[in-house]
């Protein structure tokens, strides 16, 4: 499902949001909200939809793919890059591209961000299908960053937390590596991306896939995933504590699919179903699989949701 239409949209602050739109020009709306934050849209995304059922649109955020400036341009500014200011881009995209409503599909960081979005703007969705919930909480932060899911992966949680041995929390971690990635050593701050996603390969899954790291291997990829991953999470995604979940009655009427890989250890399926609990008219699905996955178990999951959500 080759792209039929792309662009770089004007969103302001000095920003260029790349988009592109592929399937069926008249079929039903969609948007997909890559994670990280900082993964940018890929090719698999687009296999999550029935071509012919489908207008899908991609993009990527602010700062990372073909986005521009990209946060490792010498002179990126990331004070304009926050929650609130990707949620004004979906809405000035959605305006641009002529769509009233659209169905929101996103993943990881993608399903926080399409949670803020749906519930500033619950008129504009028609659905949504969201897989490893991430709420973006404290205490989330805390067990994939803060030591909780390093009882799983001690050895990789060893090379992690090495620049905050005495850190007792997620915030600790982030300061520690904040001041790596703004070293003048280009080495420190190289060892540090390296060291981060080395983490992250790590806990996709507790069955650890032996080619996750080579979704790093492009190192100006890996500095741009870091980087932005890292400002966001220092700033708690500009939420309020609990926001997300707190808000849920927001999305009164607007249905919705979770999924949720059962092995996922990042975001532990309990996310998915507390919002399931608050969010009545969501169900939560329950797949084999780990971390945001466009493969296997948890993305037959999520075309067998589009498809149905297609009507």
């Amino acid at each position: 499902m080759e792209p039929y239409a792309h662009g770089l949209l004007d969103a302001g602050d000095g920003h260029r949001v790349y988009w592109e739109e592929c399937g069926n020009p008249d079929g039903r709306p969609a948007v997909v909200l890559h994670g990280g934050p900082g993964s940018g849209c890929t090719p698999a995304h687009r296999s999550l939809f029935d071509p012919a059922l489908y207008r899908v649109v991609l993009l990527d955020q602010r700062g990372c793919g073909r986005s521009t400036p990209r946060v490792l341009d010498h002179h990126a500014d990331l004070s304009a890059n926050h929650t609130w200011a990707l949620v004004g881009d979906l809405e000035r995209l959605r305006e641009h591209l002529g769509i009233d409503r659209w169905l929101v599909l996103g993943g990881s960081w993608g399903s926080t961000l399409g949670l803020a979005y749906a519930q500033a703007h619950p008129d504009r969705v028609t659905a949504m299908v969201l897989t490893s919930v991430a709420l973006l909480r404290p205490a989330d932060d805390d067990w994939l960053y803060g030591g909780g899911a390093g009882r799983f992966f001690p050895e990789a949680w060893a090379g992690f937390s090495a620049p905050a041995p005495r850190a007792t929390g997620a915030a600790a971690v982030f300061d520690a590596y904040h001041r790596l990635l703004h070293d003048p050593d280009p080495a420190v701050r190289d060892g540090a991306v390296a060291a981060w996603c080395a983490w992250e390969a790590a806990t996709l899954s507790l069955h650890p896939d032996p080619h996750a790291a080579e979704a790093f291997a492009d190192p100006r990829f890996a500095a741009t995933f870091v980087r932005l991953a890292l400002h966001y999470f220092r700033h708690g995604g500009w939420l309020a504590e609990d926001q997300l979940l707190r808000d849920a009655g927001r999305l009164r009427g607007i249905p919705g699919v979770l999924v949720a890989g059962r092995a996922d250890v990042q975001t532990p399926i309990r996310a998915a179903w507390e919002l399931a609990r608050a969010w009545p008219d969501a169900r939560l699905v329950v797949a084999d699989g780990g971390h945001a996955s466009t493969g296997g178990t948890v993305a037959a999951e999520l075309r067998r949701a589009t498809a149905d959500l297609a009507g």
